[in-house]
């Protein structure tokens, strides 16, 4: 009996880690077109995000306010494998080692007329849950078609033609599910705040998110950037947990074998800190990334993977303190997939 509506994971995610030449590489081994390539150097070094919406060779920094930018030496393509880059260091620096996390959607994608804004550019891929939604602002109360036919649990929205932060939905920003009162940065440590002219106090439909009136989200006349995430069954899962301060901390079902989890402190300020099975490839999960800082690789025994979910194996309080955090994380292997077969620890 199938369990999961993702036939294979990997077909629409994907994590790697390659060592920089200083001249123009193909990254392959993806599995797939991505739309959406998120790179950071596992030493000291800015995160870099990529898509085939706003067009290649333009990123933008989850650790950072900057607009958007453009170099012709980072990422150069994306290929129906992976991606070509560039010789900077921010990506593919001689000699250095690099992640990079990758989402398929539906390569740029189309105008979307769901909401009151017309998107410039969503992609959507309903399969796996995850769109991509470039549109400018009105300074007026709006809504913003998705196109994934579900609510999105996440969204992360990025001005991209001047300075400001990331905003950030989540439904368990608040436990309860009321997240549309609150928003989180992405870039900075921040605990949650409340503002209603972020998301309109209204969460998602299975057609648009809400904006409100802040310039952050919705300046008139600005441009901007939203990567929208729902659950979808076998694949990926947004939530929260309870941090208990024990090395004998909470399991998290998700219905699937971990490839990806982020997690955030919400009651107070802390880091976003990111585990993946590429940097971590066995238990106990040791080696992370802070997406709203700038360091290097590090490590702290934290995770196991499981074959449904993942439990905390830390006391530490940034990531298992007695406080609310929420997480997104993202399969390696469905619980069961549609072939059948029982999903194992990694």
């Amino acid at each position: 009996m199938a369990y999961t509506t993702v036939p294979k994971s990997s077909d629409y995610f994907n994590c790697q880690i390659w060592t920089g030449t200083g001249a123009s590489q193909n990254i392959t081994g993806n599995n797939f077109l991505p739309s959406f390539a998120w790179i950071k150097a596992l030493g000291s070094g800015n995160h870099h995000l990529f898509d085939q919406v706003r067009g290649v060779q333009k990123y933008i920094s989850s650790n950072l306010t900057n607009a958007e930018a453009t170099s012709a030496s980072m990422l150069t393509a994306f290929n129906s494998d992976g991606y070509t880059l560039g010789g900077d260091g921010g990506t593919n620096g001689n000699g250095y080692d690099y992640v990079g996390w990758n989402w398929k959607a539906n390569g740029q994608g189309s105008s979307n007329t769901d909401g009151t804004i017309n998107t410039i550019y969503t992609s959507a891929s309903a399969t796996s849950g995850f769109s991509i939604c470039q549109y400018t602002g009105t300074g007026a109360n709006a809504t913003v078609g998705h196109g994934l036919g579900v609510a999105p649990k996440v969204v992360m929205v990025k001005q991209t033609n001047t300075t400001k932060d990331w905003m950030v939905y989540h439904k368990y920003t608040n436990p309860d599910g009321t997240g549309a009162q609150y928003y989180l940065h992405l870039n900075n440590n921040d605990g949650r705040s409340s503002n209603a002219t972020m998301w309109q106090n209204t969460d998602p439909t299975s057609s648009v998110f809400s904006l409100g009136t802040s310039s952050n989200v919705n300046g008139s006349g600005d441009t901007y950037i939203a990567y929208c995430f729902a659950d979808t069954q076998g694949f990926s899962n947004f939530n929260y947990f309870n941090g208990n301060a024990n090395v004998d901390g909470p399991f998290i079902y998700t219905g699937f074998a971990p490839a990806y989890v982020l997690t955030k402190r919400v009651n107070g300020a802390e880091n976003w800190f990111l585990y993946d099975n590429a940097r971590s490839p066995i238990n106990v999960r040791d080696k992370y990334i802070t997406v709203d800082g700038s360091g290097a690789n590090s490590n702290t025994d934290c995770y196991d993977f499981l074959s449904n979910g993942f439990k905390l194996r830390t006391s530490a309080d940034a990531l298992n303190g007695s406080h609310e955090f929420i997480y997104m994380a993202f399969a390696a292997a469905p619980l069961v997939s549609t072939n059948g077969d029982i999903a194992t620890a990694r």
